[in-house]
């Protein structure tokens, strides 16, 4: 059984349709990147699993238990939304850390209102996920006194605190400097090999085709391709796939 299942999703901003019928499926410890031009749905599709917006039409599974169901009415939909959200994580691409908290606060805030662990034991948890992410030393910093990249892996650390089923990167490095976004990207790397399962939406393409167990490329709502890196990068099948990788090689 897939870990996460995700059935005929649709999105209509008004009379824009967004994503016209999305399907895919992801096992445990998996790495998925989405790969696409702006405007083709890839933030909607996250915020659509994270429930910061709620889809039209479809499904979505997790564990073999459906989460959302579009089928149902609204209200039923959105009853205990709160622990729906706890099967993902989600990494913004502008941090968005708290200014007035410290880096061991930012991680461990949303432990203490969960209200499920003792002090000495949210502390001990935020103080293993910033050294996880190479931030040891940094735990009384603020972020206005950390890098951009710092910051984004102090965001990296509070999605993993609550321990969900499915972490999402939505463009993680978009706003670092070329030489910040090395050190995010070998984070990223280090948690697949701790068996992580994880969503990146990201424009850097060779992390894509090295890191990811499966690529989509989304054009126009849809997922116009989808495989291994091998296949959609080396043996694109859709003309669409093959335009927007030869544009992204000539960017660089």
């Amino acid at each position: 059984m897939a870990l996460l299942e995700v059935k005929g999703i649709c999105k209509n901003f008004g009379r824009t349709e967004v994503l016209k019928g999305i399907d895919f499926s992801l096992e445990k410890g998996e790495v998925l990147a989405i790969i696409g031009s702006s405007g083709s749905g890839k933030t909607t599709l996250l915020r659509c699993l994270n429930f910061l917006e709620y889809a039209d039409e479809g499904t979505i599974s997790v564990n073999g238990n459906i989460l959302f169901d579009g089928a149902l009415p609204e209200k039923k939909n959105l009853a205990d939304i709160r622990n729906k959200r706890l099967h993902f994580g989600l990494v913004f691409q502008s941090f968005n850390l708290f200014p007035q908290y410290n880096c061991l606060d930012n991680v461990t805030l949303a432990l203490k209102l969960q209200k499920k662990l003792s002090q000495e034991e949210i502390k001990e948890r935020g103080l293993r996920l910033l050294d996880r992410v190479g931030l040891s030393d940094k735990i009384e910093n603020y972020p206005c006194q950390l890098s951009g990249g710092q910051q984004q892996r102090v965001a990296i650390a509070r999605a993993l605190a609550l321990s969900p089923d499915v972490l999402c990167f939505d463009e993680p490095t978009s706003a670092l400097d070329p030489e910040l976004t090395g050190e995010v990207l070998k984070v990223i790397r280090g948690l697949k090999g701790q068996d992580s399962t994880m969503i990146v939406v990201t424009h850097e393409m060779e992390f894509a085709k090295n890191v990811a167990d499966k690529v989509i490329f989304m054009a126009d709502g849809v997922i116009a391709e989808m495989g291994t890196p091998e296949d959609v990068f080396d043996r694109p099948k859709n003309p669409k796939t093959a335009a927007f990788l030869n544009k992204s090689l000539e960017s660089f």
